[in-house]
């Protein structure tokens, strides 16, 4: 197992610029046209966080710019809760002591059905890590029948080969979800203590393996609250724009999950505010005003609101962290899911929400079959 740090993902002269910023740099920060790592330092800085209303102002100017006042909603669906992996922080992981579930095709429709009725048109699918009971041909399969009821369907599930992916975006997989958790090593092998799941260099590998492949989009973040939140933000932006140097043709998201209570009652050794999370979404927006940044159902009503619009431009709404749960309800509510859900809003009382801020929901905004403008008709 290789977990070193490539060279391009150092952080330490930007968390020092970040630590060092004074009020000076982030005004000038904030008037860059063209921001870079040096102004997201200066943003995620202590005198950026008391500037949060200038911050916040600069967001929501640059999300409309790109985004106008649109949202776009879509919902996960877990597939199975099987994992053979030690995560600390998850309530799925091996050692937790719970009764494990997974969706055979017939409820995979129905549930997916369940969904469609809801009126979304782009669902995640996620497991766990690699086994038997959820290898590749089971979640080649689930993709398959996604892709017969959905214009868009993602995977976040165990990393995969090339080769793999290529066959996922064949079956109609239009984008994947690979969150590195930590890009710090230490806090990474810490967090992981056994597993596939446990090989830094090949999880940091696989988003460009899933582009290689042909996968239209690719959606990064880590989860915070393992290591110092400004040395992996830092991180991450330099893993996102080193991507979308090579695959400038592919989408890219950036998500902000934070750690939530699960079976097993980790708690996370680095705090991560409300206000922190604003600031650092705030700082995501301006610095990459064209990248798609998600809010999940992991957050409270209230933070989801105010974010909606500003710097937010995605959400996942009316989500279940249960296998299934959307056709098979009481099965949902007697099980355990993954993490606990904070926003349990409907999708009707989301849109509504959404409607009263003046943003209207978007459940598709894009067509996942589409002819290639570079080659004649």
């Amino acid at each position: 197992m290789s977990n070193s740090v490539p060279e391009w993902l150092n952080s330490d002269p930007w968390l020092s610029r970040a630590r060092a910023a004074d009020e000076r740099a982030v005004r000038q920060a904030l008037l860059v046209e063209d921001p870079g790592i040096a102004e997201l330092a200066a943003l995620l800085s202590p005198p950026a966080g008391a500037a949060l209303e200038s911050l916040a102002a600069r967001a929501q100017l640059m999300t409309r710019r790109q985004f106008g006042r649109t949202v776009a909603l879509y919902a996960p669906l877990y597939l199975s809760d099987y994992c053979p992996s030690g995560c600390v922080y998850c309530g799925f992981a091996a050692n937790r002591q719970r009764p494990r579930r997974r969706l055979e095709p017939d409820k995979m429709i129905k549930e997916m059905d369940a969904l469609k009725a809801k009126g979304l048109a782009e669902v995640l699918l996620l497991t766990g890590a690699r086994l038997k009971q959820a290898d590749f041909d089971y979640v080649r399969q689930a993709v398959a029948l996604a892709a017969e009821r959905f214009d868009l369907v993602t995977v976040e599930v165990f990393p995969m080969t090339t080769a793999e992916y290529k066959s996922l975006a064949e079956a109609g997989c239009t984008g994947v979800t690979v969150y590195q958790e930590t890009y710090d090593p230490a806090a990474y092998k810490l967090s992981h203590r056994w597993g596939l799941k446990r090989d830094y260099q090949q999880r940091l590998e696989t988003p460009a393996r899933a582009l290689a492949a042909g996968m239209r989009s690719v959606g990064l973040g880590v989860l915070l609250g393992l290591a110092d939140p400004v040395r992996d933000a830092l991180a991450l932006f330099q893993h996102a724009q080193t991507l979308r140097k090579q695959y400038w043709r592919a989408g890219f998201s950036i998500s902000f999950p934070r750690i939530q209570p699960q079976l097993g009652g980790y708690m996370p050794p680095v705090a991560v505010s409300d206000r922190f999370l604003a600031q650092l979404i705030y700082a995501f927006r301006i610095c990459l005003p064209e990248l798609t940044l998600v809010l999940s159902t992991r957050e409270s009503a209230r933070f989801r609101d105010g974010l909606a619009g500003v710097g937010i431009n995605k959400m996942s709404v009316e989500s279940r962290t249960t296998v299934g749960g959307y056709h098979d309800e009481a099965a949902a509510a007697e099980g355990q899911g993954q993490f606990e859900v904070s926003d349990n809003r409907s999708v009707a009382e989301f849109c509504a929400m959404l409607q009263s801020k003046g943003l209207s929901p978007v459940f598709k905004n894009w067509d996942a079959a589409y002819r290639d403008l570079s080659v004649p008709a």
